[in-house]
């Protein structure tokens, strides 16, 4: 029926879809297949959080907690991919309310394996890893409406 209905409309095959529309036309889950990929992704980001906070007080376990803190804030954040979709996820990582937050967020993904890996820097490596976990933790709560205000609110009445 499809078929019929492409060659009725002038359009034969799915070139003229473009890769975009092939891509999501391909890739369609429902809703509890969505749901169950983002709990799934989403606790293995948290298991690996969690393990590498275990592996830090290994002799060397600087490098694993780096390497699994890394992943598992990358997991978390990949897993609402499977709730709004790749493209979507990517367009609203990047909304002016986010940017700063998500830049500062990859950046520190890549510094903290960096300082682990590279430059062998053990303290840089947790600043960096604190630093992600802010950055995370400020850009999950954009998400929220007014939880940034609130937050700022709250900071700045602590202060004074």
């Amino acid at each position: 029926m499809d078929k019929l209905r492409r060659v009725l409309s002038g359009r034969e095959d799915n070139e003229e879809l473009g890769l975009t529309a092939q891509v999501l036309e391909g890739s369609t889950l429902s809703f509890s297949t969505r749901v169950k990929w983002f709990v799934i992704c989403f606790a293995s980001g948290i298991l690996c959080s969690i393990l590498g906070s275990a592996l830090l007080f290994l002799p060397k376990g600087l490098k694993l907690f780096a390497v699994f803190y890394t992943l598992g804030n990358l997991a978390a954040l990949s897993s609402t991919c499977f709730l709004m979709g790749p493209l979507k996820q990517l367009k609203r990582m990047f909304e002016p309310t986010r940017l700063i937050a998500t830049i500062v967020m990859l950046l520190c993904f890549a510094l903290t394996l960096c300082a682990a890996f590279w430059w062998h820097k053990n303290g840089l490596a947790i600043i960096f890893c604190i630093l992600q976990f802010l950055a995370m933790t400020w850009y999950s709560i954009s998400y929220i409406p007014f939880a940034r205000d609130a937050v700022m609110k709250c900071f700045t009445t602590c202060l004074n």
